[in-house]
Parts: structure tokens; sequence; C-alpha cells
């Protein structure tokens, strides 16, 4: 059991060793995955199957808020080059989950990335990431909000660790956003069955 964990030890402490080496590096958020919350939430308020639209970041917005954010000494990147391209994957995510991703159905989710912050701090770190979303039905809006979502956590002074643990809480920001939409009660009434 001890050299188990020892093994452990070591494999985290190369991995984290592996991360600082390059000093300035570039990282990315894996594939968007569903939580059982916002499943759960969707199948409670009975909400209606729907598609899912274009997400793209708002006009009039830096570029750079969509492309990358910076966690201490490395970059961020958005997959497939756009936080609001993430977004969109997230909610389709947690709609096919749900078993409520149709895209023929009438009702149709689109959205434009407002703000998006990660700060790592030492102490504590910080992150934010704010939309629009437009629910349309046969083309007539039937919702239209900004929503977002923030989140605080204990942040270390080792980078090992606060890198990591910045890169999990942002990406977690992203399930956060979809369970403020699909629990706005404006929402569930645009998507009713």
């Amino acid at each position: 059991m001890n050299l188990l964990i020892k093994r452990i030890g070591l494999v985290l402490v190369l991995a984290a060793s592996a991360l600082l080496a390059g000093g300035c590096g570039t990282l990315q958020l894996g594939q968007p995955q569903p939580s059982l919350e916002n499943i759960q939430a969707m199948k409670a308020a009975k909400i209606t199957k729907s598609g899912v639209g274009r997400f793209t970041l708002a006009e009039g917005k830096d570029p750079s808020l969509d492309k990358y954010v910076g966690v201490r000494a490395h970059a961020l990147e958005a997959p497939q080059g756009s936080f609001a391209r993430y977004l969109q994957e997230t909610l389709e995510a947690e709609l096919r989950a749900a078993g409520l991703l149709d895209p023929a159905a009438e009702a149709l989710i689109e959205g434009y990335l407002i703000d998006r912050q990660l700060d790592p701090a030492i102490g504590q770190g910080s992150g934010k990431l704010a939309a629009r979303f437009i629910v349309s039905r046969q083309g007539k809006v039937v919702f239209d909000r900004e929503l977002a979502a923030e989140s605080t956590w204990e942040s270390s002074f080792v980078g090992a660790i606060a890198i990591p643990m910045a890169i999990h809480e942002f990406n977690a920001l992203f399930r956060k956003l979809v369970a403020k939409l699909i629990q706005d009660p404006d929402f569930i009434s645009a998507m009713a069955q």
C-alpha cells in the first residue's frame, strides 16, 4: 500500500514538474462533460427538446476574450479556438445526456459570450463566466437574458497546485452557467412542453 502511495505521489510530482518545466506554456480545456445535477434539473423542469444554434462572442468584445485566458505563467486556450463554442458544446452535452437535444426541434437556443474571467491569485482564486442566451420558437424570440456564474476557491502559492485547480474551477463555470440557464423560471416557461 505504501509503495502504491509513493508511486502515485511520484507520478503527481513528475506531472507537476512537467507542467512547470516549460515556464510559460499553453493549456487547453478537455471535452465538455454533463453534470448529473443539470440532467436531473432539466428532467424535473419538464422542458421540451431543443436544438442548439451558434454561440459566438458578443459584438464589440475583445476577440481575446473568446480565445484564451491567463493562468499565472500559462495561457489556457479554448478548445477549437472559442470559449463561446465551448459553452455551446457544454449545453449540447447536457441536453444530449438528458435526452433533450434535437436539431429538428422547434425550440432553438443560441448565445453570446459576454465575459470570462479567471484569476488564480495566491490565497483566493476567482472566476466568472457570463453569456446572453436567446431561445426562439419558429423564429420568434421567447427568451432573452444575460446570465453569469461566478466561483471563488482557495488558491495555493504553489503553481503546480494552483494552476490545475484554477483550470478545474474555470471548466466548472461552464456547467454552472448552464445550470443558471436551466433553473431560470422564464427559461423553464419558454421551454415548457
